[in-house]
């Protein structure tokens, strides 16, 4: 089977109170804008020249498999905070990949953006590969009895 390689790319995040673990993570699906689709968990590459567009105005195709490289995080220890976030960073060279990393933690949403940033800076580092811009996404949630936070880099066509 041949995939096609995505030319596309939106940034979506959101957090959520619920009954259970999953039913918290379900939440901040649905908060995010992907809770009525089939998330296929990715590596954490970005094809080259892709374009980021704003999340479709409209829900996405229910049921649709949608490649998503994401962090998440739940928790049902009540006050904790919990915080998630992705950041890719895209290469000065069109025509190289970009990079996306995912980090979560018990901790404010400042340090696991940081820390998410410096894994892109990183692992570009490593690819030889000039930074043209870093981009970041992230959701944080101070937890009443059980949450989850959800951020993530969905591809699409």
């Amino acid at each position: 089977m041949i995939i096609k390689t995505p030319t596309k790319f939106f940034l979506v995040s959101g957090s959520s109170e619920g009954f259970s673990l999953l039913n918290a993570f379900d939440g901040a699906l649905m908060a995010s804008g992907v809770g009525d689709t089939n998330l296929v968990r990715m590596s954490s590459i970005l094809p080259p020249g892709c374009e980021e567009i704003k999340p479709p105005p409209v829900p996405m195709p229910q049921g649709a498999l949608v490649p998503v490289a994401y962090a998440s995080l739940n928790s049902d220890v009540p006050g904790e905070v919990i915080s998630a976030a992705v950041a890719l960073g895209i290469p000065e060279d069109v025509n190289r990949a970009g990079l996306i990393m995912e980090y979560s933690a018990r901790a404010e949403e400042r340090v696991v953006v940081e820390q998410v940033k410096k894994m892109v800076e990183k692992g570009m580092e490593m690819r030889s590969r000039a930074i043209k811009d870093i981009m970041v996404i992230s959701a944080t949630y101070k937890v009443v009895a059980i949450g989850a936070v959800f951020a993530g880099v969905v591809l699409w066509d």
